[in-house]
């Protein structure tokens, strides 16, 4: 899309292409929200409907359903940062991030829970507040605005099902997943955008009635710097990008008394140091958490089919224990993967490899994720990059290790005849008796391979100024009139989809923003 296209593509009734400008762009509102993900969607939504002047900006695209071509190779670099090529700075874990109007909710695959009870007991112990009964009003008011409801019998696919009839097999504790759809196709295309319009997600539950309300939303424009005149926070400026090459355009800048950061834990973080923001305690950007995961692939002699139908639908969680001393850290959960992704995970090179990907149709896969203590940090690069610097420590690696010997135990439950590991090299098991050889395999980066997609903290809650970034309700300490709204708020890991979570804050936050411009 060029220049051009920008100017001539019909959008919704208050949303502007910044690449469409032909001068730079002065705007002012109350309010401006930076990134229309879960959590500065939700924050624009509620804003916008109680009749706030808000304007939210966003770097990426608006996808109508029609947009969404369902192929790899279109989808990917529109949908994701940097092209889906992110990953820590020595490039051994991938970490998946979205953007667009949406952000990651256009590609996610729906899963919905609420934070666990022992997650919040650790939060309270540092320092934050008002996580009981008001804390699970909001999710269920979140939960019935976004239509969460457990994945039907009659949804649930072949791939979902190894998970279940391995773990039942085992008598491994699993359970169903809950899932945000209505008018879901089953056409199994969820992390390249759903062309049925089936995901109850930012694009579709929240942008539209906030837009209607008075709500502007300023897409292709990448904030730069968070603008402050002393203390107090006074807008945002950065530069329009073409979304056909990503090259920079024209500058904006939207001036408000209010900024709301809702950027992801790693460009949040990036962006509040790129602007020099007062960190007199050096927090901003560290305990970044991001659940490792490892895919442990199965081939089963029946037809598997797993990209067909609700993806992600079955979790095992007999491995998943909360607390600073918990042995087991792993949550196990059905994952799949479309043919481009599958190729890169599959052992061999040439014929080898060619005949791996025959069995395509045969594979059931599970995804070992680790409810991680080992914290990174994040810091800025040039536009919309980032530097992710994580190295999963012994203790971590000990526990994807534990992960992928228990999910290739699920698989072989289930009826597998032969697990992949995706250790360096790969491992081909034949035989559960073989997974003790696992126990002492030596782990480091690229050994496995493995991906993230659930970024947190870097910029977590607490009532302490010395050891948290802002307060419980998103406020920064340092700075007045700046908010966090994303995933940048969680002090911890915490061992779970992080969707429901995130939404919840950025109505909390949104409320508490809402009181100090009334309190005017």
């Amino acid at each position: 899309m060029s220049r051009d296209d920008a100017k001539r593509r019909s959008l919704p009734a208050g949303m502007t292409s910044a690449a469409a400008s032909d001068h730079a762009l002065r705007l002012k509102a109350d309010v401006v929200v930076v990134g229309l993900g879960a959590g500065g969607g939700m924050a624009f939504h509620d804003l916008a409907i109680a009749g706030v002047d808000v304007i939210g900006v966003e770097l990426g695209d608006y996808f109508a359903p029609e947009n969404m071509r369902c192929r790899e190779e279109i989808m990917l670099p529109r949908l994701f940062m940097e092209g889906a090529s992110r990953g820590t700075v020595d490039q051994a874990i991938t970490v998946m991030q979205g953007k667009g109007v949406g952000g990651s909710t256009l590609h996610n695959t729906n899963l919905c829970k609420r934070l666990p009870e022992p997650i919040l007991e650790i939060w309270r112990g540092q320092g934050v507040d008002d996580l009981g009964a008001g804390l699970q009003a909001d999710f269920k008011s979140v939960e019935e605005l976004l239509g969460v409801h457990p994945v039907p019998d009659d949804r649930v696919n072949a791939n979902n099902h190894a998970l279940f009839r391995g773990a039942r097999e085992l008598g491994y504790e699993h359970s169903v997943l809950s899932h945000n759809r209505q008018g879901c196709q089953q056409s199994g295309m969820c992390e390249l955008g759903c062309p049925n319009n089936g995901k109850q997600n930012v694009a579709k539950v929240l942008i539209p009635p906030a837009l209607k309300a008075g709500g502007r939303a300023l897409i292709h424009a990448r904030v730069d710097r968070i603008l402050t005149r002393g203390r107090q926070v006074c807008g945002v400026a950065g530069r329009a990008i073409d979304p056909q090459n990503g090259a920079e355009l024209q500058p904006f800048e939207v001036r408000a008394e209010r900024v709301v950061l809702g950027a992801s834990a790693t460009n949040s973080a990036a962006l509040a140091i790129k602007s020099g923001l007062p960190d007199p305690h050096k927090l901003t950007g560290r305990r970044l958490h991001i659940h490792p995961g490892a895919f442990v692939m199965g081939v089963f002699d029946e037809t598997i089919e797993g990209w067909k139908g609700v993806p992600q639908a079955a979790e095992c969680t007999e491995f998943l224990k909360f607390g600073h001393d918990a042995d087991r850290r792993v949550w196990l959960v059905s994952g799949f993967a479309h043919p481009g992704a599958s190729a890169g995970l599959m052992p061999g090179f040439g014929a080898a490899h060619a005949s791996m990907m025959r069995l395509y149709p045969n594979v059931a896969a599970i995804i070992a994720m680790v409810h991680d203590h080992y914290s990174g940090h994040v810091r800025p690069r040039d536009g919309e990059r980032v530097q992710i610097h994580y190295r999963p420590d012994r203790a971590e690696l000990d526990q994807v290790a534990l992960g992928m010997r228990e999910a290739a135990r699920i698989l072989f439950a289930a009826g597998a005849r032969q697990v992949i590991i995706p250790t360096s090299p790969p491992r081909l098991l034949d035989s559960p008796a073989k997974l003790d050889a696992l126990k002492g395999a030596t782990l480091g980066p690229f050994n496995p391979s493995m991906v993230a997609v659930h970024p947190m903290s870097t910029m977590w809650m607490g009532e302490d100024p010395r050891s948290s970034v802002v307060s419980s309700h998103g406020a920064h300490h340092q700075v007045r009139g700046l908010y966090v709204a994303d995933g940048s708020l969680f002090p911890t890991s915490i061992g779970g989809p992080p969707q429901i979570p995130i939404y919840t804050f950025g109505r909390r936050v949104a409320r508490a923003l809402r009181a100090s411009l009334e309190a005017r």
